[in-house]
């Protein structure tokens, strides 16, 4: 491996130190977005039920914000509970907001890597190549430097791309995958909402009129 890194000349360690950052975000970034952190299952029929039969509490507060994003949702939605239906999705969506934001957490610094990685490339190619037309002087050709400088060209074309194409792609799936937690987060979030408020309005009453 040393070898190989010599070999590819001094443009490499950008590349190296791009890989060093980008693996750490996608291990991470796999942990944090596993669906059982952010949207527990039944976590919403759970909470009404509680708020159904014993009403808000401070304690059902805390236990529901401790549940992920979606539960710090649905925790703002509920301390707003007796507040207008406007006044509860206004709270609703400060917070999911800030959830949005944690969400894409280092998702922009692996999308610049994916980005940037074969213009560092590229960047080594250029180098080499500077090496190459370096190697041909008017009493003939410097075969080792000719040969150092078409290993630099190459091998920073390729790590480069090695690098950039599966940060390209956990990127994207990232992506994707905060966007479905989104979505399904606001029907939830909605869900919580009409249950709320239609379990709040005065019954009708009935019979005829005397």
């Amino acid at each position: 491996m040393w070898e190989i890194i010599q070999a590819a000349g001094w443009p490499i360690w950008f590349l190296i130190l791009a890989s060093v950052i980008a693996l750490p975000i996608i291990v991470e970034r796999f942990w944090a977005l596993r669906r059982s952190n952010i949207i527990p299952n039944g976590l919403v029929n759970q909470v009404l039920t509680e708020y159904r039969q014993r009403g808000i509490s401070t304690q059902l507060l805390t236990q529901t914000a401790q549940r992920g994003p979606l539960g710090q949702i649905i925790a703002a939605g509920l301390a707003n509970a007796q507040s207008p239906r406007v006044v509860m999705k206004e709270a609703i969506e400060e917070v999911g907001r800030v959830v949005t934001h944690r969400l894409d957490r280092f998702l922009t610094t692996l999308g610049t890597i994916a980005a940037m990685a074969p213009l560092m490339g590229l960047f080594g190619t250029v180098v080499g190549m500077i090496e190459i037309f370096g190697s041909t002087t008017a009493t003939g050709t410097n075969p080792v430097q000719l040969a150092h400088g078409i290993s630099v060209a190459l091998y920073n074309t390729a790590f480069g791309l090695m690098i950039a194409i599966p940060c390209m792609i956990f990127y994207r799936h990232f992506r994707a995958l905060v966007e479905s937690y989104i979505v399904e987060m606001e029907r939830e979030a909605i869900r919580l909402v009409d249950a709320v408020h239609t379990s709040s309005l005065p019954a009708k009453k009935t019979g005829a009129a005397s």
